[in-house]
């Protein structure tokens, strides 16, 4: 056999190779996403019926808000297969953008009616922070990481959302200056609700949290009353620790 035509022959087998590795990307990536062909569009209305609605969240607010912010655009651009599908996502800095279903339920618990000042504890990727701008009055939103912080005010102005004021420091500690809030909402587990939170409640407000350690949490709605919470048991959940003097201690 010539020197040119085993250089053919080893050229043909090497597309061949790449066109079947190509192919098996795209089938990969069409299956990863769970649904071939489907809009974005269409996969969030997907979740929304098959992972939130069918578990029993019943706000068509909050569904409606589910239904227009954009998951995708808070994930990195690695997980955007995943964007859709019902389970966390890794965001850096060891924390994690909350799976669907926990966003809706929790949101739903927060009882918004639009009027509100609700208080974010874990900025996060900003994805939760989306939905409760739509939501309600104004957002007070406090992240431990700056950087997660900086990612999370760009995407919330891409998308034109504006009622949203943004901290860096110790969410244990509560918001900065002494305001208080109808509502707050703290995406990290805690060991109970930290007392800062606990004083910048309003009365009659609505604390909603993980509470646990870090292998058994419940998700707990709270509502004030006088000096007094009263609580009520929604479900388990895992969500990771929030670092801080009144939450957990680095060490922990």
């Amino acid at each position: 056999m010539s020197y040119k035509k085993m250089n053919l022959q080893i050229m043909s087998i090497v597309f061949i190779i790449a066109t079947l590795a190509i192919a098996f990307i795209s089938i990969f990536y069409a299956i990863s996403t769970g649904e071939r062909g489907l809009s974005l569009q269409q996969l969030r209305e997907l979740m929304v019926k098959k992972q939130i609605e069918a578990r029993g969240v019943t706000d068509q607010r909050v569904l409606q808000a589910m239904l227009k912010v954009e998951r995708h655009k808070f994930v990195p651009e690695l997980s955007l297969s995943s964007a859709y599908e019902d389970h966390p996502l890794p965001i850096g800095y060891g924390q994690t953008i909350s799976q669907p279903y926990i966003v809706a339920l929790m949101t739903e618990l927060c009882e918004l009616d639009g009027t509100e000042k609700v208080l974010e504890i874990g900025t996060g990727s900003g994805y939760q922070t989306a939905i409760l701008a739509k939501l309600c009055k104004k957002v007070y939103t406090i992240e431990r990481f700056d950087e997660l912080s900086i990612r999370a005010q760009s995407a919330l102005s891409n998308l034109a959302i504006h009622n949203v004021e943004y901290a860096v420091g110790d969410g244990s500690c509560g918001w900065q200056s002494p305001l208080l809030f109808n509502r707050i909402i703290v995406t990290a587990a805690v060991p109970r609700p930290p007392e800062p939170l606990v004083v910048q409640l309003q009365e009659d407000g609505i604390l909603v949290a993980p509470v646990g350690d870090e292998y058994s949490q419940t998700l707990i709605q709270y509502q004030k009353k006088g000096q007094e919470l009263r609580h009520i048991e929604i479900c388990g959940c895992r969500f990771v620790k929030l670092i801080g003097k009144y939450g957990f201690l680095p060490s922990e």
